[in-house]
C-alpha cells in the first residue's frame, strides 16, 4: 500500500474524524488522525461485503 492513494469521504468533517481508503489489488483501511498507526487490509471480496452489508441498512 506504499504507493496506492488513500482516500476521504466526501462525508468526513474538516475534523479528520473519519477513515481512510487506498485500492490497490487489496484495499486498506486507516484512521485518519492516527495514519502512522497502521491500517487494516483487506481483500476485495471483503470489502465487497462490507459495502454490501452497509447498504442493507439504509
Amino acid at each position: 500500500m506504499q504507493t496506492a492513494r488513500w482516500r476521504t469521504s466526501s462525508y468526513s468533517q474538516q475534523n479528520s474524524d473519519c477513515v481512510e481508503v487506498a485500492v490497490s489489488e487489496e484495499i486498506g483501511v486507516r484512521d485518519t488522525k492516527n495514519r502512522e498507526a497502521g491500517q487494516l487490509t483487506v481483500s476485495r471480496e471483503a470489502w465487497q461485503g462490507v459495502l454490501t452489508a452497509l447498504q442493507a441498512k439504509h
